[in-house]
């Protein structure tokens, strides 16, 4: 299992400005990682850099929608240009809507989807540069690592890795939340077939499917027509979630489920699907 070490690394996150983004670029930060930030709102996004800067990290800052191609290129051109390169991409960015499929606007699917999909995929289409190129200079440096070894031994490194943020909705599919569910599976599924692709390239692909977190996501979803009316659930923190995530970049794991409740559900859909297909008919 291939393992890495984040201090001195270069890292960007997007949706960095609250919630689980920016749980994470904190953590990444504080364990020694470059980080570049990415969000719409510049005053929240600047608040997370300062916290950064004033525990005694590294941190850059591009304000601007990551569904706009600028913006995505900018961004990688801060890690380029200040840090040298890019280890690693957190596509974490999200929108959600609630509410029935069949009473929602066709609009809603689409926007959905250019957030939490085609903008975390086209982002890392154009990383994949940078990515490749810290690839070879890993490659590289454990050559002259293991060449200087008697016997050879393989230490911790920055091997890159992209770290796609979906949910455990991309593993069942609830009522009234259709559209984020489709997205979510879309980013899964994109994953596992990405991750397959860049094996021989070593670059790593890790999906976390967080569950229930207290993160203000409800707050700012583009639609509601009547949320999912099931009884709330414990949350676990973003804080906990951020650590989880970073302590499988660290390990080079392929998948977390941040979430007791979350990897629960996983099982019971994997071993009684007609079980949860009832329970959740009673919340359509």
């Amino acid at each position: 299992m291939p393992h890495r070490t984040i201090p001195g690394s270069r890292s960007l996150v997007t949706g960095a400005s609250g919630g689980i983004g920016r749980a994470i670029a904190l953590e990444l930060a504080r364990q020694g990682s470059r980080v570049v930030l990415l969000a719409r709102r510049a005053e929240p996004l600047e608040a997370v850099a300062k916290e950064i800067r004033a525990a005694g990290g590294t941190a850059e800052t591009v304000v601007g929608d990551v569904t706009d191609p600028a913006a995505r290129q900018a961004s990688i051109a801060r890690a380029r240009d200040r840090f040298g390169g890019l280890d690693i991409l957190v596509n974490n960015a999200g929108i959600g809507a609630m509410g029935r499929f069949d009473e929602a606007d066709p609009a809603r699917l689409r926007k959905i989807f250019e957030v939490n999909f085609f903008a975390a995929v086209e982002l890392i289409r154009e990383a994949l540069p940078a990515l490749r190129s810290a690839a070879a200079d890993f490659a590289e440096s454990a050559v002259q690592n293991d060449a200087a070894q008697n016997p050879p031994r393989r230490i911790a490194s920055t091997r890159p890795i992209v770290v796609n943020v979906s949910s455990i909705l991309g593993n069942r599919g609830t009522p009234r939340m259709s559209e984020y569910c489709a997205s979510k599976f879309a980013l899964r599924g994109f994953s596992e077939s990405l991750r397959a692709e860049l094996a021989s390239t070593g670059i790593d692909v890790l999906l976390v499917s967080p569950g229930s977190t207290e993160t203000k996501f409800f707050d700012h979803v583009i639609d509601e027509r009547g949320g999912p009316r099931w009884p709330v659930q414990p949350r676990v923190t973003a804080e906990h979630v951020a650590r989880a995530t970073v302590r499988a970049i660290r390990r080079g794991r392929h998948e977390i489920v941040p979430n007791f409740r979350g990897r629960a559900l996983c099982l019971l859909n994997r071993l009684a699907p007609w079980l949860v297909d009832r329970v959740m008919a009673r919340y359509g």
